[in-house]
């Protein structure tokens, strides 16, 4: 459904994290989910938990990474009898979930429409109304089922995809993790999925970076549009502005409806959500993306668990924001 972007924000930690005055922070680093991730935490006695930490990675990797051929996910896609963990059965129920509230643009079978148009492993097909149509056909959350802890699929050709909400809800583990060891100051970063809770190294409330949308950002250098305090929330970012290719004249977007199988095209550029958890942020930037704006907007005012924080594209092309009321509450100069 959508490629994280790892440049999509910066995470600003105003603890000046390179230096690690104190024994007691700990900076653990390296890659998951194909990803970077970055953990701080002040550990209460001392103890680097960077092991555990990857062993844990390790575990979630192998429920819910599609490219190992032994994950839970890999095994549900084809077709093979395999038991379901806690952490899947937890994921799915919320993916569920979030679909019948956004009306389906979170769907987690759209995987395949995701790589037809070329923003996936797979490579990129000559798009006809004819494979749209037949990619159509094996789409859908409400075509697949979890019952007596096994996944039923409509059609046996569907392929889940939980990587617009797997980051997010790993985060979460890693989170959860931490609190059992006693922290209570911490930042867990995945491909820019942020939980945090508590303050930094220097008794600061934990500060993320939102970049300002620009398609040549990545050529040098990110401008932030707004900074945002995690006095004990979480946050996520999503894109169109940096995933796409221009054929014939005509540029795509990474983000998919799965309802008519096209690439969006709208004036959202890119949707931030504040949330209790990370799993509920990740889900629903990703569903706004593929909203756009108008709609986005009517949707989270029924929500009460999130926050959001919106760039849009006026009519001259200039770059706006839309905040919710409450989100306007954690932004800091």
């Amino acid at each position: 459904m959508k490629t994280k972007l790892l440049l999509l924000f910066y995470l600003i930690i105003l603890s000046n994290s390179c230096q690690k005055s104190s024994s007691k922070y700990i900076y653990n680093k390296g890659f998951v989910y194909g990803t970077m991730y970055s953990i701080v935490y002040e550990s209460p006695d001392g103890v680097d938990h960077q092991e555990e930490i990857t062993a844990k990675f390790q575990e979630y990797t192998l429920i819910f990474s599609p490219f190992e051929a032994e994950s839970v996910i890999s095994k549900i896609n084809n077709n093979e009898q395999v038991k379901l963990s806690d952490e899947f059965i937890a994921c799915f129920n919320r993916s569920i979930e979030i679909s019948e509230i956004t009306n389906g643009a979170f769907d987690i079978t759209a995987g395949p429409m995701v790589n037809a148009w070329g923003f996936g492993p797979e490579e990129k097909k000559k798009m006809t109304p004819e494979i749209i149509d037949s990619l159509i056909q094996i789409t859908g959350y409400k075509k697949i089922q979890l019952k007596n802890s096994k996944i039923s699929k409509e059609n046996p050709d569907m392929k889940l995809d939980m990587s617009a909400i797997a980051k997010g809800f790993t985060s979460d583990l890693v989170a959860g993790f931490l609190k059992e060891k006693g922290c209570v100051n911490y930042m867990v970063e995945i491909g820019g999925e942020v939980a945090a809770k508590g303050k930094n190294e220097r008794g600061k409330t934990w500060t993320i970076g939102i970049s300002k949308p620009d398609e040549n950002a990545f050529l040098g250098g990110n401008e932030i549009q707004a900074k945002v305090q995690l006095p004990g929330h979480a946050l996520a970012t999503s894109g169109n502005y940096r995933n796409f290719y221009v054929e014939d004249g005509k540029k795509f977007a990474h983000t998919i409806d799965p309802k008519t199988g096209y690439p969006v095209q709208h004036s959202l550029l890119s949707a931030t959500v504040l949330a209790e958890n990370c799993m509920t942020a990740d889900a629903f930037a990703t569903a706004f993306m593929v909203l756009g704006l108008e709609k986005s907007i009517a949707v989270s005012e029924q929500i009460t668990e999130i926050m959001v924080y919106f760039i849009y594209s006026d009519a001259n092309g200039n770059n706006q924001e839309y905040m919710s009321e409450n989100f306007e509450l954690h932004l800091v100069d």
